[in-house]
């Protein structure tokens, strides 16, 4: 299927059921009343993230979601029956924005999280609504309300731990393959990876983070060269970035340092909070020299970069480095965790203590 990660549609919930102008006609009974009923609430529609799907590929071409219209009351104070909403699956990740205002609407990032994104109309009331002292016979009812309609702009972006970055061609697919169970297609041409991929990392009992792996980057992608920084947004989510270098390019042209300020420029220029998160150096294709040679140039590499942040030297295409590597990520994950559960915790004795206070 189709990898798209954009889309349009329009929502239209349901309008609400005219209420009923009806009165009490039965033997013996004179003058009865009016008893009219109600009418029925209009759907609403609501997008609820699913797992399982993994592409907005459903919203290609834009579609109309209408929920049940509300049923008109009837005599004798019958309400109408409601409308049924409407649930539109989308996947774990999706935002959704009004395509009108922009307006953020809400983010679906967890499996059968629900957005109301139109509300249904209210039913009209019945003739016995309009009853009064000065009134006893209202013929008046309600038409019942109509129910909104929106265009709704769809984004979805993957939700992972850890996003891997680099040039094409600087063995992120491989490196996935080799940690996880994700089968990325891998060649000796550049922009092998053409949508994101995701691998999940299995370090050990109860222990495993989700990988993104997205097309490579090259210099200028924020004027679109290449395959352009579209795909950047799926990186937004992560917790950690592990930037790639290939320590032995093919071209002899190659600049590894060059190469990689050239990546961390164009990450300032898409995001700065992107290009702030934590950005580990992963050195790859050590297998391709000697390994002396290969420890000297990745030495080399760090010290020309100035780079303080964790770095490692690995071959992704026979597996060298990468266990070592998937470790020290679990590590650092998990320490996150349990400082935001810290956070967490403080926070809430804080809320607890302010009540006594006063």
């Amino acid at each position: 299927m189709k990898f798209v990660d954009e889309a349009r549609l329009k929502v239209q919930a349901g309008n609400g059921g005219r209420g009923s102008s009806s009165f009490r006609r039965e033997k013996f009974v004179p003058l009865g009343g009016p008893d009219g009923g109600d009418g029925g609430g209009g759907g609403n529609v609501l997008l609820r993230a699913v797992s399982g799907i993994n592409t907005l590929a459903d919203f290609r071409i834009e579609k109309t979601y209408r929920a049940e219209h509300g049923e008109a009351g009837s005599s004798n104070d019958c309400f109408g029956r409601g409308g049924e909403d409407l649930y539109v699956p989308v996947p774990i990740g999706t935002i959704v924005k009004d395509s009108e205002t922009n307006e953020e609407l809400g983010d679906l990032t967890h499996h059968d999280d629900t957005l109301l994104v139109a509300r249904g109309g209210k039913g009209g009331w019945g003739n016995q609504k309009f009853k009064s002292s000065t009134n006893r016979s209202p013929r008046q009812y309600g038409p019942g309300l109509p129910g909104e309609k929106r265009t709704l702009h769809l984004e979805m972006k993957v939700i992972a731990d850890v996003g891997l970055l680099g040039l094409p061609n600087a063995g992120k697919s491989t490196l996935i393959r080799a940690v996880s169970a994700a089968r990325p297609k891998v060649a000796d041409y550049p922009f092998t990876t053409l949508y994101p991929n995701l691998g999940v990392v299995d370090v050990g009992q109860h222990r495993s983070f989700v990988m993104a792996d997205i097309p490579g980057l090259i210099e200028g992608a924020a004027e679109g060269a290449g395959l352009g920084i579209r795909f950047l947004k799926h990186l937004q989510r992560t917790r950690v970035l592990l930037h790639l270098v290939d320590i032995a390019p093919v071209d002899p042209d190659a600049d590894p340092v060059r190469d990689a300020r050239a990546i961390v420029s164009e990450l300032k220029k898409f995001d700065k909070d992107l290009a702030a998160k934590p950005r580990w150096l992963v050195l790859n294709k050590r297998d391709l020299m000697p390994d002396d040679e290969a420890e000297q140039r990745a030495r080399a590499i760090v010290r020309s970069l100035r780079f303080r942040e964790p770095h490692f030297l690995i071959s992704g295409a026979t597996g060298r480095g990468t266990k070592e590597l998937a470790e020290a990520v679990m590590k650092f994950l998990e320490e996150q965790d349990r400082e935001a559960r810290a956070r967490e915790a403080s926070a809430a004795e804080t809320g607890d203590a302010q009540p006594a206070s006063t």
